[in-house]
């Protein structure tokens, strides 16, 4: 009899509706306890993460009870269902991945990421993601098979209102107790995690929604008075160069590599008894090299963009999303391309094994005036060579240096190195280095890849030394952000050999640190005790080739100069020092990573001091991004970057077309070696050059030189 009657009620519009909401509530909340890290306590928040997902659930849902004809509200019913399942799960592995959530900006920049993460993605699901989707299938089928009948009558419109109207009410009980547990939930946004766990996924999506729109309008109405305020902040934040280092490598080639994944504990890490990283140690405790170590990654949801916008322009990446992929096609930058160009006349140039509209490299890099950019186009791509992100590090490497040779000198280069990322796989050809045997993938793998890096390194600098470039250059290395995310590190810590009993949130934040160093011969070098972070990279670099960062919108401070502030702003607001760590308004005694419980007022006004500098510091650089406030701002002496100037299509062409120009003024090393090439100094291991070495001479035959007419008609059309 209940059997019957549960069928009958499942037959009528508002039992299908109810169906789909109580499936749409658990699978949500398997989401919630399976897959993301909500860390609810106590009885109100754990009742709060029941209770959120039923309001608006309900309020989205009930929208098919206002639909008159019966086939139509059934069927959309189900893509409204499939929809929302669907904005859960892509949730549920952007959260796997990057310990956060996906914005507005994160969906709408998608499509310029995606074509270098759909690889990696697969490496993210679980068995148990079918749970996610099994339920849709079977609805249909029962649709289709009539064993849930089609009600063919209208719903009443008024109690539809009622529904709509019960939700609305239902939604406002859990904001007020979201506010009882959390006061100003949507007023201080500094951490998602709190507006999933207290109002839910669909609710975080509308109200990101609707801070994007709020965000894109006052872009608009932006004001040159605007940036004001920012430049106070400079003249007052401003540190001078130290005297010892000031220019101690002007006029020096710069080589940038960015070490992809890579954190601070890896160096001089043993596992298993064997080095991790021996060519990095070995590099990190060079008298020519100033190693840091307390550098710390600063980056938001635009991980290794972040990374590179704040290396390259001093300006920290967004609360949201990626200033890449929403703004860079379209922002004014001061970038260290441009920068170096016109104090100095480098070459800039990238090199980067994947496509080159990952992270919208390709038009971001013409904003910060690089005058190439080779992309996966320029290598040899064959699936034996490439991982999930792109060429394997020495290849990448290696088939470089027929285009580096080619530059002009000075240059200034970036190698973006990619065989650690996660999943960090990694063939076993590639490397004999023990993995971890722990119940997590990522870890087990994460030092074998940072292993074949260091070996990486080690050939190219090999290469410098070989070729004489070694001489001639500041090499400067960082670590982008984590490899392993806080989720992770239960696992971790088992190779660490730490209890998790007694990890804390203070933990998680000290392993945000990532190498920081820069190797010239010559230079006084030593570890540096010194806080700081990759927003003070490039004051430092500027200084040290001897060009003063005074009027330039820089947030960060020379980490050599005697007045480098060394408060390190983290991007959701919280923030480390020398002395303390504050997290959520917790404060840690560095000293021995204790909570302090009792701090004195002396304390708590300081912390209050360092806050207040933290939150206004991170507010500028947001309306330097998102107002595009640099379009109404020239420092004296430097030109506006043209997006037009340059071509990505024919940068070989280029290369030699300059060269063949300037003739007996040809500063490349190519020139310098009698117009020979030195592509054979390279040295490598690699297993996929053992037999043909062809790749590191050979360019691609689409980017090899073709006749005059046709590179003129390429350049014409771009």
């Amino acid at each position: 009899m209940k059997l019957t009657k549960i069928k009958s009620f499942l037959s009528t519009r508002l039992g299908f509706m109810s169906l789909l909401i109580f499936l749409f509530w658990l699978k949500t909340l398997f989401g919630y306890f399976t897959d993301f890290n909500l860390a609810a306590s106590g009885f109100l928040q754990i009742a709060i993460l029941i209770f959120n997902p039923v309001a608006t659930t309900l309020l989205l849902f009930g929208i098919i009870l206002y639909v008159r004809q019966p086939h139509l509200s059934y069927w959309l019913s189900l893509i409204i269902y499939a929809a929302n399942t669907a904005l859960l799960y892509f949730n549920v592995i952007y959260y796997r991945q990057f310990t956060d959530y996906m914005t507005i900006n994160t969906i709408l920049g998608y499509s310029k990421v995606s074509a270098g993460l759909s690889k990696s993605s697969l490496a993210l699901m679980n068995w148990h993601d079918a749970l996610y989707w099994i339920d849709i299938i079977v609805l249909a089928l029962l649709i289709l098979t009539k064993v849930i009948k089609i009600d063919k009558h209208a719903f009443n419109r008024r109690w539809a209102f009622s529904i709509t109207s019960l939700a609305v009410l239902l939604f406002g009980i859990n904001l007020g107790l979201s506010e009882i547990s959390r006061p100003q939930i949507l007023s201080r946004t500094f951490d998602r995690n709190y507006i999933v766990k207290y109002l839910g996924i669909d609710t975080f999506t509308v109200y990101d929604a609707f801070k994007t729109t709020q965000n894109n309008q006052v872009r608009a109405q932006a004001e040159s008075y605007d940036l004001d305020p920012v430049l106070d902040f400079m003249k007052e934040h401003y540190a001078a160069p130290n005297a010892e280092y000031a220019g101690v490598a002007k006029g020096k080639n710069v080589i940038v590599i960015h070490l992809e994944s890579f954190q601070q504990f890896l160096i001089d890490f043993k596992f298993e008894g064997r080095e991790v990283t021996p060519f990095l140690n070995s590099l990190y405790h060079d008298q020519n090299t100033l190693g840091f170590e307390n550098f710390f990654h600063q980056v938001g949801q635009g991980k290794t963009s972040d990374a590179e916008n704040m290396m390259e322009t001093g300006v920290y990446g967004l609360p949201q999303g990626s200033v890449f992929t929403t703004l860079g096609s379209d922002n004014t930058f001061q970038a260290a391309p441009s920068i170096l160009k016109q104090n100095g006349d480098y070459t800039s140039a990238v090199f980067h094994g994947n496509v080159g509209t990952f992270w919208n490299r390709n038009n971001v890099y013409k904003n910060f005036g690089y005058n190439y950019f080779f992309d996966s186009s320029y290598f040899n791509t064959d699936p034996d060579n490439v991982l999930q992100y792109g060429l394997k590090d020495k290849l990448l490497f290696g088939e470089s240096i027929k285009y580096l040779e080619q530059l002009q000198q000075p240059f200034y280069t970036k190698f973006i190195t990619v065989t650690n990322h996660f999943p960090f796989p990694l063939p076993e050809k590639d490397g004999d280095f023990p993995r971890a045997t722990t119940d997590n993938t990522a870890v087990n793998n994460y030092f074998a890849t940072a292993h074949y890096l260091d070996q990486s390194l080690e050939e190219f600098f090999n290469y410098l030394k070989a070729s004489g470039l070694y001489d001639n250059s500041m090499i400067v290395l960082y670590g982008d952000h984590y490899g392993l995310s806080n989720s992770d590190n239960k696992a971790l810590l088992s190779v660490l050999g730490r209890d998790p009993e007694t990890w804390t949130d203070y933990d998680n934040a000290q392993l945000q640190r990532v190498p920081y160093m820069i190797h010239m011969n010559g230079l006084k070098g030593g570890i540096q005790k010194q806080y700081g972070g990759e927003i003070d990279a490039l004051p430092t670099m500027l200084h040290l080739l001897g060009i003063d960062n005074k009027n330039y919108v820089q947030f960060g401070t020379d980490l050599l100069s005697p007045q480098h502030d060394q408060v390190v702003a983290f991007r959701n607001h919280n923030f480390v020092t020398p002395d303390y760590t504050v997290l959520d308004g917790t404060i840690y005694n560095n000293q021995d990573g204790t909570e302090v419980t009792e701090p004195t007022a002396k304390l708590q006004k300081q912390v209050a001091v360092w806050q207040k500098q933290v939150n206004r510091e991170l507010s500028l650089s947001d309306s330097v991004n998102e107002k595009n406030l640099l379009r109404f701002y020239t420092p004296q002496g430097f030109k506006p970057v043209n997006p037009a100037d340059y071509n990505y299509l024919t940068g070989y062409q280029q290369l030699v077309d300059i060269q063949n120009k300037l003739g007996a003024n040809s500063t490349s090393l190519f020139s310098q070696n009698g117009d020979q090439s030195t592509v054979g100094l390279f040295k490598t291991d690699a297993p996929e050059l053992a037999d043909d070495q062809s790749s590191l001479t050979e360019v691609p035959k689409s980017k090899a030189l073709k006749k005059e007419s046709d590179a003129t008609a390429t350049n014409d059309a771009e």
